[in-house]
Order: structure tokens, then C-alpha cells, then sequence
């Protein structure tokens, strides 16, 4: 096992790797941007290092930064959590090259499973079933067109590089298609450094399910069971829960083997998912191979015991897998609900400020993975995932009601939360049905909004009036709603535009 780990993020993932390298016994370093003086991962970890200022080109994703401070610190690996470097071939390539274990998959499958026409083909040699689409990126605007013509409209425009929903367009027939084209590129290249695409079928109403995958050093291979992560918004997940409610154990057994089918055939090493779209019909077809921890690991720890985290640690120290497929269990229901500092009542804009209250919810089953505190000051230039709040229940209907109360017990104050859009989703009867697509949410999207209070629309009328003053000033604004909030100009500018256009 390593004596010392650096752990190179911030925030909550930050905070849940360390716990995991002190249960092993493990030193931990961590890193730090100047906007994060004041974030608890810096208090846990046994040795803290500041790496530059806010923006993350200057901090969390400075590559040569980063391995000075692990070589500095003797750190013999590092885990890079999840977004920042955590699937960049460059930085476990650096980490090979220094002599530093990365606790992640090998630079050569990052980059292979990070080019999603690379993984389709991959796929492919695996004998797993791929949506219809380029093997190839598009060679041209001609070679697009003729690739949606051949599957059929709907279509998706996708980034061969990519992730977080970025770079990708959906297509609903030929005179859109020369504009998807372009905006998707121009997106890629700003993203991802690529302007290269490829076109697939857009699967309507398809649930999106991804099995979690554990690959040691000897090629053994195991997985977890699915989770279902259809409730998504812009294609980033606002819930996700396990075992799905549309899976039985046949489909589960095929679906699983398919996994590590494509694993094997990645020369995949530590923690993956394997992800799918599922069709009305249970016909299942390849989606992409994401190459690190996900956000919603913990559901998946609840219901099968096992800990995802510390098992990647053991991984990348050359210790073998600790279970066998036939082990794994699957016991009980998990829901997980991605809490983010947004304002749902304004098309969920990014809601940065100070937290003035602060009280998590407790009781059997309930996970609070967090690093926030009152009086915790949450930055414009992160991420806006605050929270994850995990339940465990022996049964969906269980856990869904643990939900429910977990939600109501949770008090965050001086920022806007997505907690009230996450009440309503809870209470959804398709929901409850377990009826649930990928275009779940923006379907239903005015049943799901939170009713905003009386009040609201007088307080917007009055911030017409005062925002450029205030504005002009620097200044923040408190507006009272059903109990005061902090809350920013460009966000209550925000608002009284909306207010405008609707009168």
C-alpha cells in the first residue's frame, strides 16, 4: 500500500478521497486554489499546498504544478476525483513518467476511450451492440448529411472529444443540420481542443443506464450492477438510483457481461462505467466508456458494500480485486440527488454567494457527501454540484420516502438551491411509476418547476427599477422571499427580464 496520496481536486470529492486514504492507513496531500482558503479538504488532508489563483487553468488543471507538488511532497500516487485532470491522457502521462502511480486507468486507455468514435469501434471488436452512426469522424458537411440520412432524423451531432454535455446537438432534420454542425465544432474546439464530430441516432425516450466496472492489474473483472441516470437536464444528471426500476435480472446478466466485454477489450485498469441506452423494448446499445469515479459512486457503494474508492486505491497499489462476480450482491434501493447552487425559478443559472445556514438531514439510510459549512463561500468559477445527497432504502418505495424527508429536513440558506426542483421530482407520479426517458425532464419540465411565491413578481417589478443602480455599484442585494436570501445582481437582472417578457 502507499504510505502518502496526493489528491489532486477539490470540494466534496476531495473530502471523500481522503476519508478513504485514512481508513487505509494513508498519508494525504491536497492541493489549493486561492479561492479555496477556505474549504474543508484543505483541513482534512495531512499536508496542504496552494497551486495558484481561481481559475482552474491556473490551479486544478496546471499539470506541471501539480506533479511538482507530488514530487515535493513524496507522494507516490496521486487521484485526480473526478472532472479536472481525471480523464486527461496528458496528466497520467505525466504521473508514468515521473514515476507516479495515477489511480485511474493508463494514459493509452484515456486517450483511446476519450475519443467516443475510437470507443464505438472498440465496442465493436467486443461483440457490444453500438448506436447506429460515424465509425469515423465526419470527413465533411456532405458526409454528415449523408450519415442522418442513413439512420433516420432525429439525430445527434457529438464531439469526438468530449463530455459534460458539451459539444453536442440534437438534429431534427436537414435544414438544421449545416448550423448544428458548426456550433458543435466551434463548442469542441473551445472545449476540448478539437473541432473533429460524428453523427449517431438520436434514441428518443431511451433510458440511459451505465454499469460500473472493476478492473485490477491481473485482468480480473467485475461489475457492480447498473444505475439508471435517465433524469438528466442539458445531459447532465440530476438523479440517479440503483437498481433501475426497468431492470430484471436477465437484461442485467446480458448488460453486465457486454461491460466487461468492453473493458476487456479497453485493456481497461481501475474504476469505469460502461454506459447505454436502453429502448422501450429493453434493447440496449453503447453509449460511451467514462474513465474514472462518478459523481453517483456512493448509491452504488450503499447497495453493494463495497467501497469504490478505496478498492481504486488498492487497484493502483498492484493489489488484486477483493471479490469475485458471484459476490456481488445488490441489496436494497439507492437514490442519489445532485444538490447545486442554481436557481431553478431562472433557468437553474449558476447561483454563487455565501451559505448563511446550514443543516443536513439525518436518520437510517440517509448520505450527506459535502464540503460545505455556514458561512462557507461558494465560487463563480467551480462547478455548482454542492451536495450529493444519497438514501438507502430495502425497497424504491422506501428510499423514495426517505428521500422526501431527507429533502425537507435539508436547510441551505443564502444561496439558491435546486432542492425544491428535487421535492417535485420526488413526488412525480410517472416518477413513482418508475416511467422515466432521457427527455424525462424537459418534458415536464412546468409540472416539475417549483411554484415561486406570491411575491415574486412584485420583487422582480422593484429590481427593474434598481438593478442598474445597484448594479453600476458592485453591489449584492438581499430580497426577501419566503425568508431572505442573498442573492446576486446578475441574477435578479435575470429574473426582472424574464418578468418583462412575459408581460
Amino acid at each position: 500500500m502507499f504510505r502518502k496520496v496526493l489528491v489532486a481536486n477539490r470540494g466534496e470529492i476531495a473530502i471523500r478521497v481522503i476519508r478513504a486514504c485514512r481508513e487505509l492507513g494513508v498519508n494525504t496531500a491536497t492541493v489549493y486554489s486561492e479561492a479555496d482558503n477556505e474549504s474543508l479538504h484543505i483541513q482534512y488532508a495531512d499536508e496542504r499546498y496552494q497551486i495558484g489563483s481561481a481559475e482552474p487553468t491556473r490551479s486544478y488543471l496546471n499539470i506541471e504544478k501539480i506533479i511538482e507538488v507530488a514530487k515535493k511532497s513524496r507522494c507516490e500516487a496521486i487521484h485526480p476525483g473526478y472532472g479536472f485532470l481525471s480523464q486527461i491522457p496528458a496528466f497520467a502521462r505525466a504521473c508514468e513518467e515521473n514515476d507516479i502511480e495515477f489511480i485511474g486507468p493508463p494514459s493509452k486507455v484515456l486517450q483511446k476511450m476519450g475519443n467516443k468514435v475510437e470507443a464505438r469501434r472498440t465496442a465493436v471488436k467486443a461483440e457490444v451492440p453500438v448506436i447506429p452512426g460515424n465509425m469515423k469522424p465526419a470527413r465533411s458537411t456532405e458526409e454528415a448529411y449523408d450519415i442522418a440520412e442513413n439512420v433516420g432524423y432525429p439525430v445527434l451531432v457529438k464531439a469526438v472529444y468530449g463530455g459534460g454535455g458539451k459539444g453536442i446537438r440534437i438534429v431534427r432534420d436537414k435544414d438544421e443540420m449545416r448550423r448544428a454542425l458548426e456550433l458543435a465544432a466551434i463548442e469542441a474546439e473551445s472545449s476540448f481542443g478539437s473541432r473533429e464530430i460524428y453523427v449517431e441516432k438520436f434514441l428518443l425516450r431511451a433510458r440511459h443506464i451505465e454499469f460500473q466496472i472493476l478492473a485490477d492489474k491481473s485482468r480480473n473483472i467485475i461489475h457492480l450492477g447498473e444505475r439508471e441516470c435517465s433524469l438528466q437536464r442539458r445531459y447532465q444528471k440530476l438523479v440517479e438510483e440503483t437498481p433501475s426500476p426497468s431492470m430484471n435480472e436477465k437484461l442485467r446478466g446480458e448488460m453486465g457481461k457486454a461491460a466487461i466485454r468492453m473493458a476487456k477489450a479497453a485493456n481497461y485498469v481501475n474504476a469505469g462505467t460502461v454506459e447505454f441506452l436502453v429502448d422501450k423494448n429493453r434493447n440496449y446499445q453503447f453509449l460511451e466508456m467514462n474513465t474514472r469515479l462518478q459523481v453517483e459512486h456512493s448509491i452504488t457503494e450503499m447497495v453493494t458494500g463495497i467501497d469504490i474508492v478505496k478498492t481504486q486505491i488498492r487497484i493502483a497499489a498492484g493489489q488484486k480485486l477483493e471479490h469475485v462476480q458471484r459476490a456481488v450482491i445488490m441489496r436494497g434501493q439507492g437514490i442519489n440527488c445532485r444538490i447545486n447552487a442554481e436557481d431553478p425559478y431562472n433557468d437553474f443559472m449558476p447561483c454563487p454567494g455565501t451559505v448563511t445556514k446550514f443543516h443536513t438531514p439525518h436518520g437510517p439510510g440517509v448520505r450527506i457527501d459535502t464540503h460545505l459549512y455556514s458561512g462557507y463561500p461558494i465560487s463563480v468559477f467551480y462547478d455548482p454540484l454542492i451536495v450529493k445527497l444519497a438514501v438507502w432504502g430495502s425497497n424504491r418505495e422506501e428510499s423514495i420516502q426517505r428521500m422526501k424527508n431527507a429533502l425537507d429536513e435539508f436547510v441551505i440558506d443564502g444561496v439558491m438551491t435546486t432542492i425544491p426542483f428535487h421535492k417535485k421530482i420526488m413526488k412525480d407520479e410517472n416518477f413513482l411509476k418508475g416511467d422515466i426517458h432521457v427527455n424525462f425532464i424537459e418534458e415536464r419540465i412546468g409540472k416539475l418547476l417549483p411554484e415561486q411565491a406570491l411575491e415574486e413578481e412584485e420583487v422582480a417589478a422593484i429590481v427593474a427599477v434598481l438593478a442598474d443602480h445597484k448594479e453600476r455599484k458592485g453591489a449584492r442585494a438581499v430580497i426577501p422571499r419566503r425568508e431572505t436570501k442573498t442573492v446576486s445582481l446578475w441574477k435578479l437582472a435575470g429574473r426582472a427580464r424574464k418578468l418583462r417578457k412575459y408581460r
